[in-house]
């Protein structure tokens, strides 16, 4: 009778575990593949080689960048190279990066950046908020930038307890924003089993001088997010659920759930076109191919554009595909103009004309 059990217990978990490794390749999209789809007008950005994270573009046209982010699992073609904020002019025939310094007092022998946000003041004063990852931990850096050299002014570190693991940010003040956790556990074992298991701890946090709390729950892995041009809608990618929640958002700056927009590829970083209002994406087609990193079979890159969002009908296009033989691990696409900028998570960053 003892070993029917065991043999019983045994025969559960084994199809536990395999329930729940099929559920994760859904969520990663393991057998995901697309046919490259490129535009005619495109090359890679000289300078930049270990990562274009996230790119935030101010209305004159200076792009930021945040490159070289070390993460738990993800591969780093630099590993020993710190990171670093670029900055290139996309009013430039020929825009090339260029690294911007950092005043003295600033670690940046630790400096490990991941999702950014620029605001503009009333005195138009431009802001630079930075999610950074300190000996893997989370930080949030807030920057004054000085245009005359080229600078970042560090204004100060932001730390606590609810921005745990933290992915992505998009200001609402020069002291203010919402920032996505994309973990609930830190520590890189148990990041990969809450992964594996599928767990939907994960969250969005409303941070102020005076307030800080949690707005929006209940995601697989928050990732990018965003706030449409009239500030009345947040949008929150969860990579893993292979989708893109949109909230009303209140004067309290508490958030209400309105729609989820299901897509079958993981989303990461979300931008918005300030004129149109149309977001647009840079995905991973398969997230297998990111984490279990083979360089004879790189991770491809999809960017989407999504139109009229908060719609019946809104109107997804898939506007540029590659199978990794050109960039890698594409985390972020942001236009300006007729420019398409595409980023990645650990190698370089295309410039295409749309």
């Amino acid at each position: 009778m003892g070993k029917v059990l065991a043999l019983a217990l045994v025969g559960l978990v084994a199809a536990l575990l395999g329930e729940r490794l099929l559920r994760f390749r859904e969520r990663m999209s393991a057998s995901h593949e697309l046919k490259p789809k490129r535009l005619p007008n495109c090359h890679l950005i000289k300078g930049i080689e270990t990562g274009s994270e996230d790119i935030d573009i101010l209305p004159n046209g200076l792009a930021f960048i945040s490159s070289g982010l070390k993460y738990p699992g993800l591969p780093s073609f630099a590993p020993d190279k710190r990171g670093q904020i670029l900055l290139i002019d996309l009013n430039e025939q020929n825009p090339r990066p260029v690294e911007v310094r950092i005043s003295r007092g600033f670690d940046l022998a630790s400096f490990n950046p991941h999702g950014i946000s620029t605001y503009i003041g009333d005195d138009d004063s431009v802001y630079l908020f930075v999610v950074n990852h300190p000996q893997y931990k989370s930080t949030v850096e807030l920057f004054k930038y000085v245009e005359d050299d080229n600078s970042l002014v560090h204004l100060k570190t932001i730390k606590h307890e609810l921005l745990q693991s933290v992915n992505d940010i998009v200001a609402l003040s020069p002291d203010s924003f919402y920032a996505t956790n994309d973990h609930y556990f830190t520590g890189q074992y148990l990041m990969m089993l809450e992964m594996f298991l599928g767990l939907t701890l994960t969250n969005v946090i409303y941070y102020s001088p005076k307030e800080v709390k949690e707005v929006a729950s209940g995601f697989y892995s928050a990732n990018g997010i965003n706030i449409s041009p009239d500030g009345q809608y947040v949008y929150v990618a969860d990579v893993q659920g292979l989708n893109i929640h949109v909230f009303e958002k209140h004067a309290n700056f508490s958030l209400t759930p309105l729609k989820v927009l299901q897509l079958d590829t993981l989303v990461d970083n979300i931008s918005v076109d300030p004129y149109t209002g149309d977001i647009w994406v840079g995905c991973h087609i398969n997230g297998f191919k990111v984490f279990f990193y083979d360089p004879e079979d790189p991770p491809g890159s999809e960017v989407l554009r999504i139109q009229d969002i908060l719609s019946e009908k809104p109107a997804v296009s898939q506007v540029y595909v590659d199978d990794g033989s050109v960039i890698q691990g594409s985390s972020v696409a942001t236009v300006y103009g007729k420019k398409l900028l595409i980023g990645t998570v650990f190698h370089r960053a295309l410039s295409c004309e749309l």
